[in-house]
């Protein structure tokens, strides 16, 4: 605890007090108060009385979560501003009520050494809304390099693209992922889709011109295929691997079989929609990759989700343009936004009976923090960084293109209506969104981890 800390404690003075509450602690969900200062968590319990603030919140009828972190995002920046950005991407989190992100490397230039990661690190610092790391790409041409580049302040680890992405970010071969894997100790983080076989089958879609046929072009044997390669390699050369995104039953299945290194993301799409239905509805505006499969697929990963297979739930935000996302199919891109929604939809599935809040919490803020070693996040409790996500169970709303903030400014949810929702967002004791309304400037800062340098 730092001096000032200290200081604030001594004093029962906090900046921030939050009162009336419900609040998820590791204890589950306790009717208690929240002192914040100098960033952290001070003091939890009956606080009315004894502590002063600058600021006090009442949020009788709200729970207060950890803060949300969404491991995986696309902000497209740089070289891909026109559909998103750093700054865009942050607010559309905390209008969302995520504090902090993952970004990908798949930008351009490509985030492939210190120079690149630096660019976004300054990319980022008065810009972001939320706290962020970046994504270092692993790859044949900086394999070597990868165990000094995955412990550099703001690396949130290593990413490789088995399939789906292009040039030097492109690792499909064995031996280029076994001189990767070998070349690293924090966990490392995989997109799983077999290239060869997706090139062997593309021909299906590019006669049919048929987006419905997407999932049937990235079949689970491309799925699976390349999981089952990743875990081997990973299990000869002793790391420990994070699959992201994960659609299929078959994959669940394997995957059941390893947690001990091997942990597991899926997605809110994945959990949400499913084929053909979200085919013949959005057409290529729900082009995913992988891909939404059929219902079956989908119960699957609610089942893993209640049988703690799943570790965590990412958004995989990977906004484009309208007008990108209505080219012809297969030329149309795969992607859609993801970071503001994430929560909303999850507490709908909270109030349809699909997940309980205490594994929403572990799922979006424990487990993402235990699992990557974040240092002072994913828990609400004394010393920890005062991330809140404040929410109301029993909030209706309904999901709107205009309410995204995303630059491309659109959502494959529009019309939806959800049942709860995020009133307030607190980044390090800072209110960044109040009632649903955005506050102040950026403020978001460089997440650390435990297992790299932290920034002075």
């Amino acid at each position: 605890m730092s001096f000032d800390t200290a200081s604030a404690v001594a004093a029962r003075r906090a900046d921030l007090l939050l009162t009336g509450g419900t609040v998820m602690t590791p204890n589950g969900a306790e009717r208690i108060d929240v002192a914040c200062a100098n960033g952290r968590i001070v003091a939890l319990g009956d606080l009315r009385l004894d502590w002063s603030a600058e600021s006090t919140l009442d949020i009788t009828g709200l729970h207060v979560l950890p803060g949300v972190i969404d491991s995986q995002v696309h902000f497209r920046e740089p070289g891909l501003t026109h559909k998103e950005d750093l700054e865009s991407g942050t607010r559309g989190a905390v209008l969302g009520g995520v504090t902090s992100v993952f970004e990908m490397p798949n930008t351009h230039p490509l985030t492939l050494w210190q120079a690149d990661l630096q660019a976004k690190l300054d990319a980022a610092r008065g810009r972001a809304w939320c706290d962020y790391a970046f994504y270092i790409g692993g790859s044949a041409v900086n394999a070597e390099q990868l165990d000094s580049l995955e412990n550099l302040p703001g690396c949130a680890g290593v990413k490789v693209f088995m399939g789906s992405s292009f040039g030097d970010l492109l690792a499909d071969e064995d031996e280029v992922l076994r001189r990767i894997l070998r070349h690293g100790r924090r966990r490392l983080a995989v997109h799983a889709e077999d290239e060869a076989r997706l090139r062997e089958r593309k021909a299906l879609v590019e006669a049919s011109g048929d987006v419905r046929q997407h999932h049937h072009w990235r079949d689970v044997k491309s799925a699976l295929r390349a999981t089952q390669r990743i875990i081997g390699l990973a299990a000869e050369t002793g790391r420990r691997l994070h699959v992201l995104h994960v659609t299929t039953a078959d994959e669940i299945a394997l995957l059941a079989q390893h947690k001990r290194r091997v942990t597991v993301e899926v997605t809110p799409h994945h959990l949400t929609m499913h084929a053909p239905d979200c085919y013949e509805r959005l057409g290529s505006f729900a082009q995913m990759n992988p891909p939404v499969r059929e219902k079956h697929h989908q119960d699957a990963l609610w089942q893993a989700i209640r049988d703690g297979v799943v570790d965590v739930i990412g958004s995989d935000h990977a906004p484009h343009t309208r007008e990108e996302k209505a080219r012809p199919y297969p030329q149309s891109p795969s992607g859609m936004t993801g970071v503001q929604t994430l929560l909303p939809l999850l507490l709908d599935h909270v109030n349809a009976g699909r997940l309980s809040l205490q594994r929403l919490v572990d799922l979006t803020s424990a487990g993402p923090a235990r699992i990557f070693g974040i240092e002072g996040k994913g828990r609400i409790a004394l010393g920890f960084d005062a991330d809140l996500t404040l929410v109301d169970l029993a909030a209706q709303r309904c999901i709107r293109n205009d309410w995204i903030a995303s630059r491309s400014g659109w959502t494959p949810y529009d019309g939806m209506a959800i049942t709860g929702w995020p009133i307030h967002t607190v980044v390090r004791g800072q209110v960044v969104v109040r009632d649903e309304e955005l506050q102040g400037t950026p403020r978001g800062q460089t997440s650390r981890f435990l297992e790299a340098p932290v920034l002075a």
